[in-house]
């Protein structure tokens, strides 16, 4: 897609040529920049754009693109935050994903942009709206909701709006008060209450008091007395709670529709394949739930408008005006994206040009602009390869000696370093069900086990005609394929077979097996909540490493420790982790250079610790083996390849098993 000049808005040169967050609000149906100082703050009645740029180590830049829709903001302005986000897109390469975010539908992809939350502020840049400036402070009622990432939205100021499953803040003009519902979780009351700190900070300047109110509890204390004198005096709520009251949303097949001048025509299919997508046109993916709008490379930036617009009619005509949309360009799709395809090919031969992103820092490096990050080509994000349906079934058995035991689906994302382990993973393939069987082993696993394991695999692809993919899987080289089937990985200290607990019998070892009211350390790791990892390691101060995050418990105490060099997203993934690990427990958040003594007593006192991030062995080359063997006259040759943490290799077992009986 070829990019002039005419084509970027001037409020967009030199737009993404650094990490970090840059926001535009449409004002008169154009983008105007938003200063840093007013990042987070939204108002009800405009539409703005937000570009998020992420650099790698390599200096390479990715993008993401959200344009962001107020509740009462002008169906103008709301087309033009569409059309400019497009033009946005063109200006950076033509590669980012766009995401469209409605107020109080937000992605929490977008709310971890802003922490803690964000409040929309009620007013508007456009005709009929002003940004109200308050002259006596107003008394308001928020409800928040969320463990990772919160959903603040302000509700009527009535005893009505209270229930007992959310988190409820009134603020008002001396004091703010923290209501925390019966059914809510202690992750829910912790968000929250880094909530009430924003609004205190930012609307208080810090000299307000702060009172938590416990739902249920009588008025047998002042704070709680005081809170129900806000809504007329003290009277139970009724039981019945909002998620009761819940719609649920109905799934519905998905619909394709070509966009054919400016307007969205339904396809007829029988099932959703890539081959139904042309290169040179657009196409919306209506998932229920979500809607992508998919841009083939070859399409003009006009036609890649038009299907945008096409997008939000479709959903204003099936009355959904607040679902999600997601707009992809070929060649760029995500994994949410490809999943809703029946089948998807392992590779795309789509010719990625740099003739957009070429010409358009050409035009701007004319008019003296820096344009050495637009010219840096960032790579597609790592992501799963789409292979592997993330919808399949999963089976995980604990090997011990000859036995294996089957275990619940709570447990199978949690392994032993001193165990092996046998997972069967089975996912619609293209023509039947595809069958993957994997032996993972953890780096303490004793040899019995082992050879226990893989023999005990064999059986199962046995049993399955040989038709199963094969996968050998060590402690510590775990392909990203295999978290994105697991979602969220646990690796404990210790064993719980018979063989490893003789072996530490025999080698007179202490057992270190992970026990669940001692006091253990796990470091977390991974890209993104579809590839988590917590690994345990010792509990001791030189564990720690300023690139990581980390859990520490001990007893009835739990600690989060964030490195100096970890970003927001290893943050989240601490919080998402900490849900598995003590989901019913209040963390304490310890920042590198400002921990408290508490922890470093658990930690047996300071001590020194790394800072670089642990480094895996390079994959090697594959080797070629000749084998000969002799009977006889009869010369014979075969050959082996022999590949270096090689996650889909498919074993051809029982062509060798033949060849051997054969001498």
């Amino acid at each position: 897609m070829a990019v002039s000049m005419r084509d970027l808005d001037p409020a967009f040169q030199g737009a993404g040529q650094k990490a970090g967050i840059e926001i535009w609000r449409i004002e008169k149906l154009s983008p105007v920049s938003i200063p840093k100082s007013s990042h987070g703050k939204f108002y009800t009645g405009d539409s703005y754009i937000i570009l998020k740029t992420s650099a790698s180590k390599s200096g390479a830049l990715r993008h993401d693109i959200h344009y962001w829709l107020g509740e009462v903001t002008s169906q103008d302005e709301a087309g033009a935050a569409a059309i400019k986000t497009v033009e946005l897109d063109a200006a950076l390469g033509g590669r980012a994903v766009q995401y469209r975010e409605v107020q109080g539908h937000e992605t929490e992809k977008f709310l971890s942009y802003f922490k803690p939350c964000i409040i929309p502020l009620k007013g508007g840049i456009a005709s009929g709206f002003k940004h109200v400036e308050e002259e006596e402070y107003k008394t308001c009622l928020y409800v928040c909701q969320g463990k990772h990432v919160v959903h603040v939205k302000e509700v009527p100021f009535a005893r009505s709006s209270l229930n007992h499953d959310n988190i409820f803040i009134l603020d008002t003009k001396s004091k703010i008060f923290q209501f925390n519902g019966s059914n809510s979780s202690i992750q829910e009351r912790a968000k929250a209450l880094e909530v009430v700190q924003y609004i205190k900070d930012t609307y208080h300047d810090g000299k307000c008091e702060v009172a938590a109110i416990e739902d249920g509890k009588l008025m047998a204390d002042a704070e709680t007395g005081e809170f129900w004198v806000f809504f007329g005096g003290f009277a139970p709520l009724p039981r019945k709670t909002t998620r009761d009251e819940a719609k649920s949303i109905d799934i519905v097949a998905t619909r394709l529709y070509r966009v054919q001048k400016g307007q969205a025509e339904p396809v007829e299919i029988e099932s959703l394949t890539r081959e139904l997508l042309d290169t040179n046109g657009c196409y919306i993916v209506d998932c229920g739930i979500e809607v992508f709008v998919w841009m083939g490379r070859n399409t003009s930036l006009d036609e890649r408008k038009t299907a945008s617009g096409a997008a939000d009619e479709l959903l204003l005509g099936l009355d959904r005006p607040k679902c999600h949309v997601v707009r992809v360009i070929e060649g760029f799709e995500t994994v949410m994206f490809r999943s809703k395809f029946d089948s998807w090919p392992q590779s795309t031969n789509v010719a990625v040009t740099e003739d957009g992103r070429g010409k358009v820092a050409a035009l701007l490096k004319r008019q003296g602009l820096n344009v050495r990050g637009l010219m840096k080509a960032a790579p597609p994000k790592e992501e799963p390869q789409p292979y592997i349906d993330c919808t399949g079934n999963l089976q995980v058995w604990c090997v011990n000696g000859q036995q294996k035991t089957l275990l619940q689906a709570s447990d199978q994302s949690k392994f032993y370093s001193g165990d092996c382990y046998i997972f069967q993973y089975s996912y619609p393939g293209e023509l039947k069900e595809e069958h993957l069987i994997g032996t993972w082993f953890g780096r303490q696993s004793v040899e019995e086990d082992r050879v226990s394991a893989i023999s005990q695999a064999d059986k199962i692809i046995e049993l399955l005609k040989f038709s199963a993919t094969q996968a050998r899987i060590y402690e510590g080289y775990e392909p990203l394929q295999f978290f994105v089937i697991f979602q969220s990985f646990l690796v404990f200290k210790g064993g719980l077979s018979e063989g490893y607990k003789k072996h530490l019998v025999e080698k007179e070892l202490a057992d270190d097996t992970y026990k669940d009211d001692g006091i253990a350390l796990f470091r977390v790791q991974g890209t993104g909540p579809d590839n988590m990892q917590s690994i345990q390691v010792e509990p001791v101060a030189s564990s720690l490493n300023s690139s990581y995050c980390y859990i520490l418990h001990s007893g009835s105490s739990v600690f989060t420790w964030t490195g100096n060099l970890t970003t927001s997203e290893d943050q989240e993934l601490v919080e998402r982790q900490l849900d598995l690990i003590k989901p019913d427990m209040q963390s304490k958040l310890q920042k590198e250079g400002a921990e408290s003594e508490q922890f470093w007593e658990t930690l047996g006192g300071k001590f020194e610790y790394p800072s670089e991030k642990i480094g895996r062995d390079a994959e090697s080359d594959p080797h070629l083996f000749s084998c000969t063997f002799l009977k006889g006259r009869n010369l014979t040759f075969f050959f082996i390849f022999i590949f270096k943490n090689l996650f889909t290799l498919k074993i051809a077992s029982e062509f060798l098993h033949s060849m051997f009986l054969c001498f």
